[in-house]
């Protein structure tokens, strides 16, 4: 049974300014649209794409974070049988910190900058197990300890801008663990840390998920991090999942164009000498309304002008489970046919 299950949401920002001459300023945005998955208990599921595709706003809008004026939320997202998108703002204060909690990706602007680190972590601690005086303090220096973060005692007593970006990052992390929340958004919980700390951090998410049982939802961009954390994955473009799959099928057989390409521009230690990179073309700014037909058709090889027909829906072309929003997969022989190309 899932512990976390989205339904078709969606997420428009309001344009601003109106009249003439606002021009693309007055038009609403739509940041994410009809996404749906599952996460349940003990499960790791991970969000994929580009930086625009609408991961970051999806998890902001799941915590509640969301501005209030300019913004439409709309779907549900059960949280054990609670829908937290129209839960009021008391209850999901609750939740936040105890049973939910956020791994921002910005650590210097989500710390406060004018309160030391020990005051913000202690702060949960209190609010959600009421720990008080000396016993939040010990327990404040153990995560930040289990992070990773050395002299744990001194750097309690440190404000953010005393600390490096790395060690912001893992203070914010051990914020989010404090209290083994049931379910845990991790958006790019790696980027500013190390090889050695990264993989440190993701022991410490994976210890989470099988000793807590916590539901891991995992936003990243780094398909390493997926093929060693995930056990479901959604790639998303422009808002929607454009494929969705188990980790194994989908490293295994990509078959949307744009996951097929996600996974094709990695550089791979057992490529020929002087291979190139195969980078997908144009950037995320080159799409086209999901009302027109496929938003990815100007960027994709495989395009065709069926593409531009209708919107695309999410099908089955190859297993049970394995989900595709696209008019023309990326099939077995057409990866034989790049292979050979690439070869030649």
């Amino acid at each position: 049974m899932s512990l976390l299950s989205v339904d078709a949401l969606s997420v428009t920002f309001a344009g601003h300014g109106t009249g003439r001459g606002a021009g693309r300023a007055g038009r609403a945005t739509k940041a994410v649209d009809g996404v749906s998955f599952d996460v349940a208990e003990g499960q790791v599921v991970g969000l994929v794409g580009e930086s625009g595709c609408g991961k970051s706003v999806t998890a902001l809008a799941l915590m509640g974070l969301l501005p209030r004026k300019g913004v439409s939320v709309g779907g549900r997202a059960e949280f054990d049988g609670a829908d937290l998108l129209s839960m009021g703002e008391k209850k999901i204060r609750d939740l936040r910190g105890s049973q939910l909690a956020m791994i921002f990706q910005d650590p210097l602007s989500s710390l406060n900058p004018v309160v030391p680190i020990g005051v913000q972590v202690t702060e949960i601690l209190t609010r959600h197990r009421g720990l008080k005086g000396e016993a939040a303090r010990k327990e404040a220096a153990s995560l930040l300890d289990r992070v990773g973060i050395p002299d744990p005692d001194r750097r309690l007593k440190e404000y953010p801008h005393q600390l490096s970006g790395g060690m912001r990052q893992r203070a914010l992390i051990a914020m989010a663990v404090a209290c083994a929340p049931r379910l845990l958004i991790a958006d790019e919980p790696t980027t500013a840390l190390d090889v050695t700390i990264q993989a440190q951090i993701l022991e410490l998410l994976k210890e989470l998920v099988d000793q807590e049982g916590t539901a891991l939802l995992m936003i990243t961009h780094d398909l390493g991090v997926v093929a060693g954390l995930c056990d479901q994955v959604n790639v998303l473009y422009a808002g929607r999942a454009v494929e969705t799959a188990g980790r194994r099928e989908l490293f295994a057989h990509p078959t949307h164009p744009y996951a097929h390409g996600l996974l094709g521009s990695i550089p791979r230690l057992d490529a020929p000498r002087g291979e190139p990179l195969r980078p997908i073309r144009g950037s995320i700014n080159d799409k086209i309304a999901w009302a027109d037909g496929c938003a990815f058709a100007p960027r994709c090889d495989f395009y065709t002008l069926q593409c531009l027909t209708g919107t695309p829906e999410l099908t089955e072309p190859r297993a049970p489970g394995h989900q595709v929003r696209c008019v023309n997969p990326v099939l077995p022989a057409d990866r034989s046919a790049d292979a050979a190309e690439v070869s030649s």
